[in-house]
């Protein structure tokens, strides 16, 4: 066993580790930060961060031992989990903010999507995995189209929009790395905009369509539905080249940007760190992304390259959108920023991922 964990830990991707812990370590700075210009004296939020970082560390390194091809022979099981926990919140979760989609236990959020994310990629990595590159007709388009709408709407029934287009993001990312032909995203793309005037007539809410209204002109609303970004983009701009300073930005000290811990961390990163603060946090995305990127060709096994592909996936759009969403090129639409923001649900799910495509590395360098 102890050869085990030293063989482990020679062939562990340290490159990958540090990427996402120097990403942790902005995120905890700032929401210290921020929890001072609060008034939190005993800054909760931090230590709960703290907290969840610290167990999320360790959880990456137990997924590291774990086989994920384990994982992948309980994909099944992990699909029926994902409905039943998606069932069971509608049912006995907690709302909050207008979302129906938490678990509160001994004071902490538990936000079961977050797992749903990465179950999605588990379940699509092994059905896409199991198909011979000759024969992905219709028929397993729309059953990988059906496996991930069971949970879609589940999660659009909270309502978490953001959420659920996350879920659809993770099917089209892992089909096109499929290689399915080009004329079945056309008529997705024409499904889609079919269903999305559909949508704003009869399913979003006022406030969605607010956000999307806001998100084309921020200007006509900079008191009400676009005051968020008005605010964010004003705390990017202040921060010029170096920042105010840890503990001095004005905008969130003074509390005029709203979810600054969350959604507009970013914002909060570009107003007290400047230019350089942020142009570290992008550095170290995408040293992430490179060396995940340039270690695919390098996984000889079908499943490992697909879940990879899907785990990158998920954490790039997360973090173009939330970016996105700072300096005002995308609609809010709630997403946190991967690694930074507040949030242990979605930390320690994240952590879990890069826990497996560990495992899948190693795995792949030692047979390699």
């Amino acid at each position: 066993m102890l050869d085990k964990i030293k063989l482990y830990l020679k062939k562990f991707d340290w490159i990958i580790f540090f990427s996402v812990i120097f990403l942790i370590a902005f995120g905890l700075v700032e929401i210290y930060s921020i929890s001072l210009g609060q008034g939190e004296l005993d800054s909760l939020n931090f230590k709960k961060q703290l907290f969840f970082s610290s167990i999320g560390i360790l959880l990456l390194f137990i997924f590291t031992f774990v086989d994920a091809y384990f994982l992948k022979s309980l994909s099944k099981y992990w699909y029926l989990l994902s409905i039943l926990i998606l069932v069971f919140v509608l049912i006995f979760g907690q709302e909050f903010r207008g979302t129906k989609g938490w678990f509160y236990i001994f004071g902490f959020g538990i936000q079961p999507v977050e797992l749903v994310k990465v179950s999605l990629i588990i379940i699509l990595a092994t059905y896409f995995s199991g198909l011979s590159s000759k024969f992905k007709t219709f028929r397993h388009f729309f059953i990988s189209g059906f496996l991930t709408s069971v949970l879609f709407v589940l999660v659009l029934l909270q309502p978490d929009f953001g959420s659920a287009m996350m879920l659809f993001a993770i099917w089209l990312i892992m089909m096109l790395a499929a290689g399915f032909s080009k004329k079945y995203f056309i008529s997705l793309f024409l499904v889609g905009a079919l269903l999305s005037s559909m949508a704003w007539f009869l399913f979003f809410q006022d406030y969605q369509k607010d956000r999307i209204i806001t998100f084309l002109n921020p200007s006509e609303a900079a008191l009400e539905s676009g005051y968020n970004v008005n605010q964010a983009m004003i705390a990017i701009g202040s921060g010029g080249i170096a920042g105010k300073g840890v503990g001095f930005g004005s905008q969130s000290q003074l509390k005029f940007l709203p979810e600054a811990q969350n959604d507009f961390i970013f914002s909060v990163i570009a107003e007290e760190l400047g230019f350089l603060g942020v142009s570290l946090v992008v550095l170290f995305y995408s040293v992430f992304f490179f060396r995940g990127l340039t270690i695919l060709p390098k996984i000889k096994d079908d499943f490992g390259v697909y879940l990879i592909i899907g785990a990158l996936g998920l954490i790039f759009i997360q973090m173009f959108i939330n970016i996105g969403m700072n300096i005002g090129i995308v609609p809010i639409v709630g997403l946190s920023l991967p690694f930074v923001s507040y949030g242990g649900s979605a930390l320690l799910s994240l952590l879990v991922l890069v826990g497996i495509m560990e495992n899948i590395i190693i795995k792949s360098k030692i047979n390699y």
